[in-house]
């Protein structure tokens, strides 16, 4: 039992930065394992759990010579907010926050208070130890920092409050959002999400942001296209392929995973501008877009075989019993007209497809009318006596001269 990974908030000077030490995943925070069964024994209700717990963590620092402040807050993150402790080295601008629900779960489920407030206090000082440094002029140079823009996509309806003070741009029912990756290498990888009160600060306009972005996120975090079959030889390993027939790539690979190398929020790749038409090459066509979380997102290809309903069940089903809430995407299936080069909601894809195959219908018929009333017409004249015709049009001759 003890902690296995801290996703830390780092700020600095009221930038809010997120650093994850080696977890490859942003999204993982504080995990902690906890043994289950209530202890029988009256318990701390959870307000009082973390007064009591930020105290004596305070206080088993300070006994082994860290100085720091330590603060209830409230964390507002993507698809998610929750009550942190934050702490800050004395005079450091640099804080971490740790989230204090999980340890108040883990204390509801029967973990002495004691050995959380012993492994906690011993990741804080390692995180300490180890606590990357920045330079706060640069963080807040536009011309320094828009070649580390990055370009993610988040849920609009379960983000909203959020997105009201960050700059994003609508893409159906996502939200492209933009975050500034400071530092990433093998220990782990500290961003930046863009507010508008960081916007402002370096002096830039949403538009800006957004043309630089489209630019800048494609270089740094490039897009990788895997078909299905090579993602699961990637899983399984060569011999695991082998005893299920994968040791070859398939000819017509339906289903392709798109993400980013590191596979951190990747499923913001489907923002790049050149992105849909780079992957219909690659599929040969329309495809729908599934999103799988915010790390990747799956591409199927629209060979007019594939059920909009069951892709829509499929993604609903897995994002219900497989995808964390806090790396959920959204419920919705995609659409790509390679054709049309239109992205869309799969539903008003069906239905502009329906619309347009009424329209095809109905020109038909209308053809098929005119082309009968002329046939019509045709076989009066040809049913007309030869002597009757001639008559008329030589007098119509007469008439004319």
């Amino acid at each position: 039992m003890g902690i296995q990974s801290v996703s830390l908030q780092l700020y600095v000077v009221g930038l809010a930065l997120l650093f994850c030490p080696g977890t490859g995943s942003e999204d993982d925070d504080s995990c902690f394992q906890y043994r289950l069964g209530k202890n029988e024994v009256d318990r701390m209700n959870n307000e009082e759990f973390k007064i009591e717990f930020v105290d004596a963590v305070k206080e088993a620092l300070y006994e082994r010579g860290n100085e720091v402040d330590i603060k209830i807050t409230t964390v507002e993150k993507m698809n998610e907010s929750y009550e942190a402790m934050t702490v800050t080295p004395e005079g450091s601008n640099i804080g971490m926050n740790m989230n204090l629900e999980v340890f108040a779960a883990a204390y509801e489920n029967g973990v002495p208070f004691d050995e959380i407030v012993e492994q906690v206090t011993h990741k804080i000082e390692e995180h300490l130890a180890n606590m990357p440094t920045f330079d706060v002029a640069q963080l807040i140079d536009y011309d320094q920092m828009k070649e580390k823009l990055s370009m993610e996509v988040v849920a609009l309806d379960r983000n909203a409050e959020l997105l009201a003070k960050v700059p994003h741009q609508e893409m159906e029912d996502m939200a492209v959002v933009y975050r500034f990756v400071v530092e990433s290498d093998s220990d782990g990888r500290a961003t930046m999400l863009v507010t508008n009160d960081i916007l402002e600060k370096m002096g830039v306009t949403p538009e800006q942001l957004h043309t630089d972005a489209l630019e800048n996120a494609p270089e740094l975090r490039p897009v990788v296209i895997k078909g299905m079959s090579e993602v699961m030889i990637e899983m399984m390993g060569p011999d695991a392929a082998d005893m299920f027939g994968l040791d070859e790539m398939p000819q017509d690979e339906k289903m392709y995973v798109a993400t980013v190398p590191d596979k951190i929020a990747g499923a913001g790749v489907i923002a790049y501008q050149n992105f849909m038409d780079e992957a219909a090459e690659r599929l040969g066509g329309d495809f729908f877009i599934l999103p799988s979380s915010l790390h990747e997102v799956l591409l199927v290809r629209d060979d007019g075989e594939v059920n909009y309903s069951d892709l829509k069940a499929m993604v609903e089903e897995v994002n219900a019993t497989q995808v964390a809430p806090d790396e959920k995407l959204t419920d919705s299936v995609y659409h790509y007209d390679s054709k049309e080069h239109i992205f869309e909601l799969a539903e008003k894809f069906e239905a502009r497809k329906r619309d347009k195959e009424a329209d095809i219908a109905s020109e038909k018929e209308e053809k098929a009318s005119v082309l009968g009333d002329l046939k019509a017409k045709k076989d009066e004249v040809a049913k007309q006596p030869k002597k009757e015709a001639v008559e008329k049009a030589t007098k119509t001759k007469g008439e004319e001269l």
